[in-house]
C-alpha cells in the first residue's frame, strides 16, 4: 500500500488502517444458502425458539462425534498461588465416543447419551431415549441440522409413528411429496423444478397454518 500510494513510511499506512479499522490481513468466510425454502425454515425455527407452544417441549438436538478420550502422559500439576494448572502437551488416545445431546431451550436442561458411532442406528436409539425421558402429556418439537443421519428413512418412519413428535418442515416435505412429486413423471430436472415452483406458488396463495 505504501508503494501504491507513494507514502514514504509504512507506519503511516498502518496508522490509516488503524484509524479506519481496515484489516487487509484478515478474511471472514460466508455461505449463501440456495435452499428455496430457507426463509420459511428460519421462521419456523426462530418461532419455536422465541415463542414455544404451550404444553410442548422444544429440543435442540445434535451430536458431537469422535470425542476423544485422551490420557496425559504425566499427572496434571495443580493450580497454585502465582501459577496456573499444568498439563503435558503429549497424550495417549484411548478411543472415541459420540455425544448425543438434546437441549431444552426453555429450561437449559439437557438429555444426553454417548454412543460408539453416529449412524442413524445410534440417532434412533437416542430419540427413543428422549421419548422415554419426557412426560407423555407434552408434544415434542425437535430442531436438528441437515446431517444425512437426521433425514434417514428409518428416522422419518419412527417420527411418523409418534405423532407427539413434530418437525414442521419435514411434515411439509411429506405434503409436497404426496401432492406434487410422487404423482408426477419428469423427463428433465428443469421440468421437475417447474412442477415444484408451480406447487409452491399455488400453496402460498392458499396457505393455512399446520395444526
Amino acid at each position: 500500500m505504501a508503494e501504491e500510494t507513494g507514502v514514504s513510511e509504512k507506519s503511516t499506512v498502518q496508522r490509516w488502517f488503524d484509524l479506519f479499522r481496515v484489516q487487509p490481513h484478515r478474511q471472514r468466510h460466508f455461505k449463501l444458502c440456495n435452499d428455496p425454502f430457507f426463509i420459511e425454515k428460519v421462521r419456523d425455527i426462530v418461532g419455536l425458539y422465541l415463542n414455544p407452544p404451550e404444553h410442548a417441549v422444544v429440543l435442540c438436538v445434535d451430536e458431537k462425534p469422535q470425542v476423544q478420550a485422551l490420557d496425559r502422559s504425566q499427572p496434571m500439576l495443580p493450580m497454585g498461588l502465582g501459577y496456573i494448572e499444568g498439563v503435558t502437551h503429549d497424550y495417549v488416545r484411548h478411543g472415541t465416543t459420540t455425544l448425543f445431546a438434546a437441549l431444552d431451550i426453555a429450561t437449559g436442561q439437557v438429555i444426553t447419551q454417548c454412543k460408539p458411532r453416529h449412524r442413524h442406528h445410534e440417532f434412533l436409539a437416542f430419540l427413543r431415549h428422549i421419548n422415554a425421558n419426557l412426560p407423555e402429556q407434552f408434544d415434542v418439537h425437535l430442531i436438528v441440522d441437515s446431517y444425512a443421519t437426521h433425514k434417514h428413512s428409518k428416522i422419518k418412519a419412527w417420527l411418523t409413528r409418534r405423532p407427539r413428535h413434530h418437525n414442521p418442515v419435514e411434515r411439509w416435505f411429506g405434503f409436497i411429496n404426496q401432492k406434487a412429486i410422487r404423482r408426477g413423471s419428469f423427463s428433465r430436472v428443469k421440468e421437475f423444478i417447474n412442477r415444484i415452483e408451480r406447487f409452491v406458488e399455488h400453496y402460498n396463495a392458499n396457505t393455512k397454518p399446520f395444526v
